[in-house]
């Protein structure tokens, strides 16, 4: 943690932002609180942030709409608190860029390992790794995927599913095309605190996603794997 470290915890309920502010400013961290997308928006504008807490149950715009405006505007670190463990609000809060999530209720000291792990790995992201907006749609080797529906479209028109799975995983690589990622970038990139040391789940996960691609196994022309280094997606990817 830099003594810097400057936290907004935005939270419509006024006794778990008093808790959560007196908790982390006594573990060291500067915090800000916000009761709403207004408020938020006011302390962002008078500073620069590391982190935000944010609770997708909120009055006028919820979580979910404020994290794809903070992640439209730029990289900060995003966790959410959801108000039941709903595996719903789970998936599309990550797929939307936040990078981890906590339901309610939850022992501050939970929420504090979480923001020390959020900021340890992106941190240990190098800068071209690091999130970025993600364009409503993008096409690459005469594919098309559609950010907004998680719609992917084959060349010949087909509609393809995805599982949540395979398509962060797609994303991740349409994020950064010719780029080789390891393993270890892939997991912390699509998974988060899911991620297991030596998590070998993420060779699965590419093998799958060749299949829905149409990529040969034997000699992928996609998603070609770089002995000893990981994956490349070996295609140009531009916004469509």
């Amino acid at each position: 943690m830099n003594a810097t470290d400057h936290i907004l915890v935005v939270d419509d309920d006024a006794e778990i932002r008093r808790l959560l502010h007196d908790y982390l400013a006594r573990n060291g961290y500067r915090v800000s609180t916000a009761r709403d997308g207004q408020e938020m928006r006011r302390v962002l504008r008078g500073g620069a942030l590391d982190l935000v807490v944010l609770d997708i149950m909120l009055p006028g715009e919820d979580g979910l709409e404020l994290c794809r405006q903070l992640r439209a505007d730029g990289e900060i670190p995003i966790v959410m608190l959801t108000a039941r463990d709903d595996a719903t609000d789970r998936v599309v809060g990550l797929e939307l860029g936040a990078d981890d999530y906590l339901a309610k209720p939850f022992q501050p000291r939970e929420l504090l390992a979480r923001i020390k792990s959020v900021l340890r790995r992106t941190r240990a992201l190098p800068p071209n790794l690091r999130r970025a907006p993600i364009p409503a749609g993008l096409r690459f080797a005469g594919w098309r995927l559609d950010t907004g529906a998680r719609e992917l479209t084959a060349p010949d028109g087909v509609l393809v599913p995805l599982s949540s799975g395979e398509y962060r995983l797609l994303v991740t690589f349409l994020e950064h095309p010719q780029a080789v990622l390891s393993r270890d970038q892939l997991l912390d990139l699509t998974r988060g605190r899911d991620a297991a040391p030596f998590d070998r789940s993420i060779d699965v996960q590419v093998s799958r996603l060749r299949q829905k691609l149409r990529d040969d196994a034997r000699e992928p022309a996609l998603i070609r794997t770089v002995r000893s280094e990981g994956y490349v997606l070996a295609c140009e990817v531009a916004s469509a």
